[in-house]
């Protein structure tokens, strides 16, 4: 599906790339406490009794999901214990990448390639019925008691159908092949030492006050609605519709100067970030969605030229797919120590490969668990983007 990335001897031209890109006016370039998403979540959390098991640090994934309520899933997983993923764009596939990560961040080169992914963003894609996306991701846990910490690992595939035509739904299935286990052999011992429980616990929130409760083993897969009256997704404080979606500009300084608006309305970023994240969030979060190829080009380019993020020009993501690779600014603090959020884009299509969260000072809970620095401790990965004319099949034995 995707080209290999070449080394530094064989890139296209620094001024080609900027000369293709660059926008015609010389632009040199979380989801949570607003009203609509509390309701959301006062909804959300009254309708789901029972749901996918996920850990605390699934609040700090880059918001990629669609309207309040499925959206608010996302960022509150810690106290709905819903493990849920997110999506990129332009159909991906999970082929092996032919180069380790790079060891340094190469700024310029990284920013380069950022446009030049804008430019490949911009290649034109029929429109379908369904814009319909798989992913693939994995959580990580500290479970047990001090001085017999263990980690677990829940992962799943899930399915998500937003319907863009008069009429249609928009569904999401998760927790299709879902299960949660012990991450590695010594976890494996440690949990059989411990009794092998199949209800453990896990600290959540970064004073590990509160806990959540995880089920060792398989889970059925759970579908949701996740469209109202004609909003199909949410955009900074509001649900949007896919009429709305393909009025975004297509060009990267009107592109920031509607997110600026938006950002203002959300409170200025009070419960979502500094500035910088807040824009990169809502940059990513355009690139997903069915918009029109200019605006996802744009959302490239502003991204390219957000203060405060490091650009690699070549990383591997978790399954082994070559990128660029993005780190935000801010290291958020966990039950499992500080983190550092990252994204990895594929230069030659546009596609948002995937997004995670890996451990940059792990905790003495996490070191207990035998957590390094570097470890990634969330991820998740899109296998598949495209239009479709069918909806998606909600297997039988599937909890709504």
């Amino acid at each position: 599906m995707r080209k290999t990335y070449e080394g530094s001897a064989r890139r296209r031209d620094v001024m080609k790339v900027l000369a293709d890109a660059r926008p015609a006016e010389l632009d040199p370039s979380l989801l949570a406490g607003s009203r609509r998403q509390r309701e959301d979540l006062a909804r959300i959390t009254a309708a789901t009794q029972e749901g996918p098991t996920g850990g605390p640090l699934a609040w700090l994934r880059p918001r990629f999901l669609p309207l309040g309520a499925v959206a608010t899933v996302a960022v509150s997983a810690i106290v709905v214990g819903t493990l849920v993923q997110q999506d990129p764009s332009g159909t991906t596939g999970a082929q092996p990448g032919t180069r380790p990560p790079s060891a340094t961040a190469t700024g310029l080169d990284g920013r380069m390639e950022l446009l030049g992914a804008a430019k490949a963003a911009e290649a034109s894609t029929a429109e379908g019925t369904y814009w319909q996306v798989t992913t693939r991701a994995e959580n990580v846990d500290v479970v047990g008691e001090p001085g017999r910490r263990f980690t677990v690992r829940s992962s799943e595939t899930q399915e998500w159908s937003v319907g863009v035509r008069p009429g249609t739904r928009s569904l999401m299935v998760t927790g299709l092949d879902a299960v949660t286990e012990p991450r590695t052999a010594a976890d494996e011992e440690r949990w059989r030492d411990a009794g092998s429980p199949r209800q453990v616990e896990s600290p959540a929130g970064a004073d590990g006050g509160m806990r959540v409760g995880l089920t060792i083993g398989t889970r059925r897969p759970m579908v949701m609605r996740t469209d109202h009256d004609n909003k199909i997704y949410a955009l900074g404080p509001d649900n949007v519709s896919y009429q709305a979606l393909r009025q975004l500009p297509t060009d990267s300084t009107r592109l920031r100067r509607q997110f600026e608006r938006l950002y203002e309305r959300d409170g200025g970023g009070e419960n979502s970030g500094d500035r910088t994240t807040w824009m990169l969030r809502q940059a990513a979060d355009v690139i997903t969605m069915p918009v029109k190829p200019g605006t996802r080009a744009a959302a490239y380019r502003l991204l390219a030229d957000l203060p405060g993020i490091r650009v690699q020009g070549s990383v591997t993501d978790p399954l082994g797919r070559e990128g660029i690779g993005i780190t935000l600014p801010d290291n958020p603090e966990t039950p499992l120590g500080t983190v550092e959020e990252r994204l990895v884009v594929d230069p030659s299509t546009g596609a948002l490969l995937a997004e995670l969260v890996v451990l940059a000072e792990p905790s003495a809970t996490a070191r207990q668990a035998g957590l390094d620095a570097g470890t990634t401790v969330n991820y998740s990965a899109t296998t598949r983007m495209e239009w479709a004319q069918r909806q998606i099949t909600v297997p039988k034995n599937a909890r709504h």
